[in-house]
């Protein structure tokens, strides 16, 4: 997703969060596994869970009973504190992250350059992730986990925001420079602690909202001087930013234990329905008139297909990758990661696109950056406050 279906404040990965059963099916449920319950909930992105949420096993207390409050308070955000072996294999999980995401992005964007159809784009990209998935059931790698109609209608809202957030940055993608597009989505932090004060009705720390002001005042810089600008990438990449937003407060309201590799597959499937219906209405016609046999005449069939299938894998596998390394660090790295990615992100575009930026623009991305890891860091060491004290007591 971006994407990330995304933590808060992270791109692309931002904001699903975990998906935990509804309290009033379910009176207690017995923990497998010695364990500490951790009733700060967890983070997932396309149904891939990013952070331990339910359960932050540390195998020191006898076996607990999640009560119905206790499954309640687990649907919020949370962050996990990573073991030794995680974090010995979190150095390479981040630079592999960093490689695939790196390379989505040229990827994508060259293609954009001898293929300006977004929408169908977009498809793609969910639709090698899908043949993925199922290709991993037919195998039993995992087993697939069924499906009700209750569920389904729980999952639509998310799919749905998932969907429209997805196409909208690949709109901004092919509209503006990749680093231009990413400026703008370092707002997504401003747009979650929005939703959180003034829709979910929670509390946030004067702190916060003041190390948001100069990523406010960095992306402003930024988009006033940016030689790429136009108004359908700008609007574009803040319509996935809001869209990211709404996705989080849909997905507290989807409620289920399934495990989130299956989760991961049915959003990927349902984002996928909704997004076929525009590609083929928006974008159809210019595609069977001339869109096709544009692109090949200028790349070869070969290239053409062969680029598609590898944008698409390489799509799926760095949000893949990203939730199974994510979940296994602690807060801090976390979010000194998706900065750092952000970085690698615009710079390489960058270099390889040869994109020229004004003074202006550069310090405002830079001042932009530097808000989002000032509001990544204070935001990580407010939760681990939280689980100090509830520790404690």
């Amino acid at each position: 997703m971006e994407s990330r279906i995304l933590s808060s404040g992270a791109t692309t990965i931002s904001g699903i969060h975990r998906l935990t059963r509804p309290a009033a099916r379910i009176t207690t449920v017995a923990v497998a596994s010695p364990a500490t319950i951790n009733t700060t909930g967890g983070n997932l992105i396309w149904g891939r869970q990013l952070r331990p949420s339910l359960l932050n096993l540390d195998h020191s207390s006898p076996v607990p009973l999640v009560s119905k409050a206790a499954k309640r308070d687990a649907i919020k955000p949370c962050s996990a504190t990573a073991n030794d072996s995680a974090g010995d294999a979190a150095p390479v999980g981040f630079f592999a992250k960093y490689f695939l995401n790196v390379i989505f992005n040229i990827l994508n964007k060259k293609i954009y350059n001898y293929f300006p159809y977004p929408y169908f784009v977009s498809a793609i990209h969910l639709a090698v992730g899908v043949v993925y998935c199922l290709g991993s059931w037919t195998v039993g790698l995992p087993k697939r986990a069924p499906i009700d109609s209750n569920l389904l209608k729980l999952l639509i809202p998310v799919a749905f925001c998932h969907a429209v957030g997805h196409v909208t940055s690949n709109i901004s993608f092919a509209a503006v420079a990749v680093s231009f597009t990413h400026t703008i989505k370092a707002l997504e932090p401003f747009f979650n602690a929005a939703a959180s004060q003034f829709i979910l009705g929670q509390s946030i720390p004067i702190t916060l909202w003041l190390s948001l002001a100069p990523v406010v005042i960095g992306v402003s810089m930024a988009s006033l001087t940016e030689l790429s600008f136009n108004w359908l990438g700008f609007t574009s990449a803040m319509i996935s930013n809001i869209s990211f937003t709404y996705r989080s407060i849909y997905s507290k309201k989807a409620m289920t234990d399934m495990d989130s590799t299956n989760l991961y597959a049915y959003i990927s499937i349902i984002a996928l329905i909704f997004c076929i219906p525009p590609a083929v209405i928006l974008e159809g016609p210019q595609l069977l008139k001339h869109g096709f046999s544009d692109a090949i005449a200028k790349v070869g069939l070969t290239k053409f297909l062969s680029d598609l299938f590898w944008v698409g894998m390489f799509y799926h596998l760095y949000n893949q990758l990203a939730t199974n390394t994510l979940e296994r660090v602690a807060p801090l790295t976390h979010t000194v990661g998706n900065v750092l990615k952000r970085v690698f992100v615009i710079g390489f575009s960058i270099i390889v696109f040869g994109n020229k930026i004004s003074t202006q623009t550069a310090i405002g991305t830079s001042i932009a950056i530097a808000g989002v890891a000032i509001y990544s860091l204070i935001k990580a060491k407010i939760e681990e406050e939280k689980r100090g004290l509830k520790k404690s007591a």
